[in-house]
Formats: C-alpha cells, structure tokens, sequence
C-alpha cells in the first residue's frame, strides 16, 4: 500500500521567484532611468543613488537591529521601492529631503506593517506624498530639462500644472500649451518639467512592453486605468474643450504612465483576481482625472492609487476566486 502525502499549496510551482521579478521589474525602469539622465543629468543620477542605498541601508537597519530578522535588502524590493521614490521626485530636490523620503517610505510604508507582503500601502508612494505635504516647495520646484549643462537650471511648472493655472486665471488649455511650448510629441519623448519617471512616457510605454512579455505583471490595472482615463477625460473635453484638457494630454503628463504601470501593479497592493484588478484600475482612473480636474492639487496619480490601496482588501474579499468543493 502506497503511501498518501498531504501539503499545502501551492502544488505546481512556475519558477517565479521574488527576487526574479523583482529584478524584472527594475530591467523595465532601465528606459525611463536612461531618459531621466539625458534630460537632467547628474541631478537625476544622484538622487536615485541616493535614494535606493538610503532604502537599502534602513531596511537593513530596521530588520536586523529592531525586528531581529535576517536582512533580506538584497530581494530587490528595497531597491525598486529607492528608484520610483526618486522617479517622483524632482532632480534638484535636496539629498537630505531624499533621505528623509526614503525613511518614511521603508520605515513607515513598508516595515512598520511587518515588511514585504504585508504594507497596506505603496511604499515610495507613502514617501513621496509625505515629502509633497512636508517640504512642498522643494517638490513643487520642477527644473526645465537641461542634461548635463554646467549651467544652473532653471525651474519650471509641469504641463499639469500650467493647464490648471491657465484656467483658474480664464485662459483655455489651447491657449496655455500653445504660449508654454508643449506638444504632444515632447510629451510622448520627456522633454518638459517634472519628476524623474514622468517625463518620457516612451521610455514608460517600453518598460511596460517588456513586463508584459516577461509576464511580471497582467494587462489588467494599466490598461484599465488608461482606458477609464481616456473615457472620463473625454467626456469632459467634449463638453467643454476649452475649459478640460483632452485625453492624450492626461495620458502623457504626470505621474500617470509610472503610477499606472509601475506602481498600480504593485503585486502587495493590488487585488489578486482579474475583476478586482479592473475594479481597482477603473477607481484610479476615475480619481486621478477628479483630482486633477477639480482638485487643489495639478497631480492625483498618487492620492488615487494610495485611496484605492486602502480598499484592496475589500475588493479581494468580494472579488474571491472559486473555492473547489
């Protein structure tokens, strides 16, 4: 008589590992990274450096010194968590805001929940929202792309933000893209104001093609988010263009295509199933245009995703797969 062996799951295992798609994940930022350089130079280097071995060594920190585990920094997550902090932060930002940024995103963000696959909230997202309600004006100070030019750079509002100026002061949009310059082709390539990771939506749109291929990550959140965008953002152009920026313009300004792709897929804060990934997508879509729209803020990429977050374990409690009997 043979032998009858009980295990929990799972029973077939894929080859996927934290670390492989961790690393796969920063493969996909490498695009983004290289356009980052181009249009700011040395700034956009060191405050990604910055920021990713401040993650790093306060991970360290926090796990074997306060949690008594073994350090588990070289998975990847801390890492990826240091590059899309400094992807939403401005390239002139002072390096001790950085460093503050990066505390509150591995220390407050990530391990006072237990640590990786038990934060709530995304990380870098809880960091950079606590540097924008803290330090404001180093946040809100965008430097114009200049590369690697000796020559101080200049600051400069994003897209957003001018769209929303325009406005308030009764100006159309037409009117305002056309006097600052912006077209969507310097849009689509990154050369306008912002934080490190919005401005080349090319580079984006790569490192999301790769991640798909790899498949790291599902359709389901990005296109979703992109299709919900596309949808209420046109509704409120058509009804009045003059007053509502179109589409494109909120596809390929701010922090959409990073938050869509690269932050909204978080696997820890996200919901596990396909229809709640679509709900998910459609609530941050539908946020980020109130927010831009109608809100005190130009940006809402990172309010939205860090409010859908919350109700995560919501919609994996009414989105639950089927149970075998």
């Amino acid at each position: 008589m043979s032998n009858f062996t009980i295990s929990p799951s799972p029973h077939i295992h894929s080859g996927d590992s934290i670390e492989k798609n961790m690393y796969g994940v920063l493969i996909a930022l490498i695009p983004a990274f290289i356009f980052s350089i181009v249009f700011f130079g040395i700034g956009a280097i060191l405050v990604t450096l910055t920021s990713v071995a401040a993650c790093l060594i306060f991970e360290f920190i926090i796990q074997k010194y306060l949690m008594k585990q073994r350090p588990t920094i070289w998975d990847g997550s801390a890492i990826i968590t240091g590059v899309l902090l400094a992807f939403n932060l401005p390239s002139s930002l002072p390096l001790w805001i950085v460093i503050i940024g990066a505390i509150v995103a591995i220390g407050i963000g990530k391990m006072s929940f237990g640590g990786l696959g038990n934060n709530i909230f995304n990380p870098a997202l809880v960091g950079r929202v606590f540097l924008l309600i803290s330090f404001p004006v180093q946040m809100t100070s965008w430097p114009v792309p200049h590369g690697f030019s000796t020559v101080d750079a200049v600051t400069g509002a994003t897209p957003l933000a001018i769209v929303k100026e325009a406005v308030k002061n009764g100006q159309s949009v037409a009117d305002a893209l056309a006097s600052s310059g912006i077209s969507t082709s310097n849009m689509i390539i990154g050369n306008m104001g912002g934080s490190l990771g919005e401005v080349a939506a090319i580079g984006l749109l790569l490192g999301f093609a790769y991640m798909l291929i790899r498949k790291i990550i599902t359709w389901h959140i990005p296109v979703t988010i992109f299709a919900t965008v596309i949808l209420f953002a046109g509704i409120l152009h058509l009804a009045n263009p003059a007053h509502f920026a179109d589409p494109l313009f909120h596809l390929f300004t701010g922090g959409m295509m990073l938050g869509a792709i690269f932050m909204a897929t978080d696997y820890v804060t996200s919901p596990m199933t396909h229809k709640g990934m679509i709900i998910f997508g459609i609530g941050i879509g539908l946020l980020t245009v109130i927010i831009r729209t109608f809100g005190a803020y130009p940006e809402g990429m990172s309010f939205a995703i860090l409010i859908m977050n919350g109700f995560t374990p919501l919609i994996n409690r009414y989105c639950k797969p089927a149970r075998f009997a």
